[in-house]
């Protein structure tokens, strides 16, 4: 039987704009979309719809009160989070279209509808913290989708896997002090945001001496399943 992967994508996501010559424009989907679109690829993948993420979902990570802020940006013209991180009308209820996306990519993994899933997003969420957004991120997508695992499908442990030029230092300060999940990142440093470091591994709880400690307490045979 040939496997099944789930694709979230919806040219909603399309509507976001930061603004003429952004790096982080619509262009960067269309031409995934425009090759998903082929009728030849219709056969390869299943198509995981898309819906807006509630408040409560979002706020599993991020403040009320900076959801609430973003909210209040829908309508507006242009609206300045950061030096490199724009917002326009549309941009609140996409980004809650993105984070919808992803849980429902979860959902379809998790009850074996698919098995595996790729949500093709925007805007992205690794730079965005609890109460920020950051290097063109409204709020922090896999993150999450990571708590959505955690609390709706009751899973006790989560690994995310950031692989990219630039380290996710939102995904990480969420988390630094999170057993359940552990965040690991492909970045090249020092490049932007300069975080990341290889003496930054978590703290408390959610730091790499204490998940070795925990480790040893478990079932070794099940670690060796999860573990490479």
């Amino acid at each position: 039987m040939s496997r099944k992967t789930g694709i979230v994508k919806d040219k909603r996501y399309l509507l976001h704009s930061a603004g003429f010559s952004h790096p982080e424009s619509p262009e960067r989907l269309a031409g995934i979309y425009e090759m998903l679109d082929n009728p030849a690829m219709s056969w390869k993948f299943t198509q995981i719809e898309a819906r807006e993420a509630t408040h409560d979902e979002i706020a599993t990570v991020h403040s009320p009160s900076y959801v609430d802020f973003i909210a209040s940006t829908a309508g507006k013209d242009c609206v300045m989070l950061d030096a490199d991180t724009i917002t326009s009308p549309e941009t609140y209820s996409i980004a809650k279209l993105a984070v919808g996306g992803v849980c429902n990519a979860v959902d379809n993994v998790i009850d074996g509808s698919v098995d595996n899933a790729f949500a093709f997003v925007r805007p992205p969420g690794h730079h965005a913290g609890r109460d920020t957004a950051a290097g063109f991120c409204i709020f922090n997508n896999v993150a999450i989708g990571a708590m959505h695992a955690i609390l709706k499908h009751r899973l006790k442990r989560v690994m995310i896997v950031d692989w990219d030029l630039h380290h996710g230092n939102g995904t990480q300060s969420i988390f630094y002090r999170e057993p359940r999940v552990l965040y690991f990142s492909t970045h090249q440093y020092p490049h932007y945001p300069g975080t990341g470091s290889l003496q930054e591994i978590g703290q408390g709880k959610g730091g790499l001496h204490d998940q070795r400690s925990h480790a040893g307490r478990c079932d070794r045979r099940v670690l060796r399943k999860h573990i490479p």
